[in-house]
Parts: C-alpha cells; structure tokens; sequence
C-alpha cells in the first residue's frame, strides 16, 4: 500500500449551486484528518478551497498553502493557515506543489483546477513524476471530460495506459482507496530521433 503523507488537492474559489460539492469538500477534509494526511491547495479562504482547508484546520490537521503573489488579497487569503508560501507565478505555484507532494486529488472547479490536473497529468505520461492522480467525481461533475478522453484514446491521440494513470470515484473513501494501491503504469517514452 502507497504511503500518502501529504496530497494537493485543485478545486474550485466557488462553491457551485450544489450543497453536493461543499459536503464532498468537508468529507475529503475529514479523512485526511483522519489518516493524518496534510493538505497542499492554492492557499485561498473561499468556495472549495475554503471549505476543505478550514474543515482540516478545525481539527489541528495539516494545511499548507501555496498562493502565488497576484493571487495574495485579504479578500482570498486564509489568514488562518500557519503555512503559506507566497510565489511569483501560477507556474512557480505548481512546481512548487508537485515537490511537497505524493499524490493529485481533483474536486469541481473551473479553468485553474482543470489546467492544474492535466499538467499533473501530462508530468505522469512524460514518467517525470510517478504519483496517485485521483478526480472526485461528485455528482457527475467531470462526466463530459472522462467522455473527452475516451475520445481521445478511440481516436488514437492518447493511449489508454495513459488514460487509466487518472483515477476516478465517486465517493472519498473509494478514491483514497485508489490511491493507496495505485501501480504506475510501465510506459516507454517518447523517442524523437534527431535528422541531421
């Protein structure tokens, strides 16, 4: 079983018109209280992020978040999170995230969370890292992207031991469970030959 000490999770600065989302927010908070897993996320004190980071920090467990400079208002800082790295850019963030690390948890969000996972995706195709990517797929959320990527692979654009690397439930406890017993995948790499 992979040994899961510290997880980011990339989700959404709103909380969508769903009470779905915000209950499957504080259920993620709760097991990573509970299995003493810290927190990485974006740093931010509303939506998503705001939920799930104050859910853990409620119960002394362990958040650090990663806020690049523009980002940095009293409007969207949580100014309750002990640990918060301010960097310069949104790349600067994520670099910064995939190095605190040992696995991607993916909650509804909107461009930035959807751009966040298929870097931590594209990182796993290339083998420059080898972690857990998991999607949180509440109440069908991410239904049209999982369609896309079948897409993909029938039409020859990905290959389907790349699609399985993204791990998919619909409940927390079944996705953790996923992740604990994730097996990278052996995919040989790109070779480009050089024409001189």
């Amino acid at each position: 079983m992979r040994k899961l000490n510290t997880i980011v999770v990339f989700c959404g600065s709103s909380l969508g018109f769903h009470p779905i989302y915000k209950e499957a927010a504080i259920a993620l908070g709760n097991y990573f209280v509970k299995h003493q897993i810290g927190l990485v996320y974006g740093g931010g004190k509303i939506g998503m992020m705001g939920v799930l980071s104050s859910t853990i920090l409620e119960q002394n467990g362990e958040v650090i978040g990663v806020i690049p400079k523009l980002l940095e208002k009293e409007e969207v800082i949580h100014t309750d999170v002990e640990e918060m790295i301010v960097c310069k850019t949104m790349s600067e963030r994520k670099v910064l995230m995939s190095k605190l690390v040992d696995g991607y948890i993916t909650l509804p969000g909107g461009f930035g969370t959807l751009d966040e996972l298929f870097e931590a995706l594209t990182l796993s195709q290339l083998q420059i890292e080898q972690k857990p990517i998991g999607l949180l797929n509440v109440n069908g959320f991410f239904d049209a992207i999982l369609l896309q990527l079948d897409k993909m692979v029938a039409e020859s654009y990905l290959k389907q031991a790349n699609r399985n690397m993204l791990l998919v439930a619909d409940s927390v406890t079944a996705l953790m469970d996923q992740m604990h017993n994730y097996v990278a995948p052996e995919i040989s790499p790109i070779i480009h030959k050089v024409v001189s």
